[in-house]
């Protein structure tokens, strides 16, 4: 901070201004006093000379009176004596001009009060030097009773502007002595009134940039012992506030944090406050289905529709959005400061799983209904068919028997999936893991499929590790994974397709990639890939299109070996299924 702007500067700025006002007004009001004074004090002394030595003359009107008279005047004196005889006799002292006997008794105040008697003091520019000033006493002479002249006496005011010029030095001098001293003082007495002050500002600076730890040391018991004691105070005071603040803040980020819905708080024109995880993912979403135009700060228009409606009529908004395949509840509400609307919240529940799970269970009835009603309808009709005696040879009672066992076995297999699924989803599954060489193993999965990928011309690629490597898992369940996943593939390829079935093996563990170039699968569907029930084909036809539960099975068995699968499709494009195993020591 420059000097001139601090409180030293202004201070002693103040001082000086306040002690040089008064030495001017002392000094203008002392040589006024001082010249007033001299002046009166020489004209009274010319007054009463020029009276003595009228008299003198009065008494001695020979020679001897005037050399007694001379003998009156000092060295800055001048005098000239007329005489009614016209005889003018002029002082041989004085150091001052000489005035002419005609320039005096041309004076018309001189002449005018000589004549009626009396003394009259007047003062006139030299007219030698302009710069100075002449007192002239004129004073009539009487001789034998009879006025027959005229004494005249007068001095320079040189010397009194000498005297003046001298005090002024004087003074001037005193003024600076004055100055310096009061200088001294000032910053001797600031410095103690400023540096406690500097000591806070210090610590107001330190308290602005967040260390609320800073104390002032409490230097007198004087008022400024007390502002120091009170920032103390306040400083602790506020320390306090803010750490009690920041942990409400945390506390608040935690739980705003921690929660599975996603909130959005709102000021009065709509900008957004707060978000926490969840709602960020819910806008990321929205921004992904925007591309480019969105903009960063942007919330979905249905929002802001809530939003408005919440602040226009102060009441609770809820809507339901749907975006890149998941459904979000948004529910808005106003929030007030007091009686007024100062903004809003929106609270926003991602209700994708229950969703699909309403849409699982409604499917799970549908589909359970449906892979039953067919198997038991034909069990119903073929057993009244034998029982009624409908069919007329043996062949056709074997024929009939036959298709009843069929569907018999087809319900048994649907059942015991069923169970199994239940079983791995309530974690009851056994692994019986052993060594297995991954190459031969795919080799052996594989060859199950080359006959139907002939049949249907499709191109059956194996991409297996050129080097013999082990792996610790269960075979049998494995082989199952992987013969539904293939099994789906190749039945949702067309003919002339192609179905590539690639392996890796590294330190991490094996990595199975199969990837078609069927049909693919659309967007609302691709969720429940691996739902129970879950079929391409909405139609639902029977034969090679299967339960629906061998995916689900097939993603329990890869998660209870603490792998996952995943599968990513295009319409049109085809798809890609990824099982991964990581390698866990046993």
């Amino acid at each position: 901070m420059m000097f001139w702007r601090s409180v030293v500067f202004k201070l002693w700025f103040t001082f000086l201004l306040l002690i040089s006002i008064v030495l001017f007004i002392l000094t203008v009001m002392l040589l006024e006093y001082f010249q007033q004074y001299h002046s009166d004090q020489t004209k009274k002394g010319l007054e009463n000379t020029a009276t003595k030595i009228s008299a003198i003359l009065s008494k001695h009107q020979t020679e001897a009176g005037v050399e007694i008279a001379w003998d009156l005047l000092d060295d800055e004196m001048g005098a000239t004596i007329i005489r009614s005889s016209d005889k003018v006799i002029l002082s041989p002292k004085g150091q001052v001009t000489k005035l002419s006997p005609h320039y005096l008794m041309q004076n018309k105040k001189l002449s005018d009060a000589i004549s009626k008697g009396k003394t009259k003091v007047i003062t006139i520019k030299d007219p030698i030097n302009d710069r100075d000033q002449l007192v002239i006493v004129g004073t009539p002479l009487i001789e034998s009773g009879k006025s027959s002249g005229a004494v005249y006496i007068y001095q320079s005011l040189k010397v009194l502007n000498e005297t003046k010029n001298s005090t002024t030095k004087f003074i001037v001098l005193a003024a600076v002595i004055a100055i310096v001293l009061t200088t001294i003082f000032a910053f001797f007495l600031l410095t103690r009134i400023t540096a406690p002050l500097r000591k806070m500002r210090e610590a107001a600076f330190e308290l602005a940039k967040g260390n609320f730890d800073t104390k002032v040391p409490i230097m007198a018991q004087d008022e400024i012992g007390e502002l120091a004691i009170a920032f103390n105070n306040m400083a602790k005071r506020l320390n306090f506030n803010i750490n009690a603040l920041s942990e409400e803040k945390e506390q608040l980020g935690n739980i705003l944090s921690g929660m599975a819905d996603g909130v959005i708080t709102f000021n009065k024109n709509g900008s957004l406050l707060i978000t926490n995880p969840p709602a960020e993912r819910f806008l990321q979403h929205w921004h992904y289905e925007q591309s480019d135009h969105a903009k960063e700060g942007q919330v979905p228009t249905k929002v802001k529709e809530l939003f408005l409606l919440a602040i226009t009529t102060g009441e609770e908004q809820i809507d339901e959005i749907k975006l890149q395949g998941r459904y979000w509840v948004v529910i808005v509400s106003p929030l007030y400061n007091k009686e007024f609307i100062r903004g809003a919240i929106a609270v926003i529940r991602d209700m994708t799983e229950e969703r699909k799970l309403d849409k699982l269970r409604i499917d799970f009835i549908a589909n359970v209904s449906h892979e039953l009603r067919t198997p038991i309808s034909m069990l119903q009709g073929y057993s009244e068919a034998i029982v009624d005696d409908i069919a007329g040879s043996e062949a056709e009672k074997k024929e009939m028997a036959q298709i009843i066992y069929d569907e018999s076995v087809r319900m048994g297999k649907l059942v015991n999936e069923l169970l199994d699924l239940a079983r791995m989803e309530a974690e009851h599954v056994d692994l019986l893991k052993e060594e297995v060489e991954i190459s031969s193993f795919l080799q052996k999965v594989s060859r199950k499929f080359n006959a139907l990928a002939k049949e249907k011309n499709i191109s059956l690629i194996v991409d297996s590790p050129s080097v013999a490597q082990a792996f610790y898992m269960d075979p049998d369940r494995m082989e199952q994974v992987l013969t539904n996943v293939i099994d789906n593939c190749i039945r949702h390829t067309p003919i002339k397709g192609k179905v590539a079935i690639d392996c890796k093996v590294d330190s991490s563990g094996v990595t199975w990639t199969i990837e078609d170039t069927g049909i693919g699968i659309s967007e609302e569907d691709l969720p429940f890939v691996f739902e129970r029930f879950y079929k391409a084909d909405k139609a639902r036809t029977r034969g090679n299109s299967g339960t629906g539960l061998g995916l689900a099975i097939a993603k329990n068995i890869v998660e209870a070996h603490h792998g996952h699968i995943s599968v990513h499709s295009k319409v049109g494009s085809g798809t890609t299924f990824l099982i991964y195993l990581p390698r866990i020591l046993e």
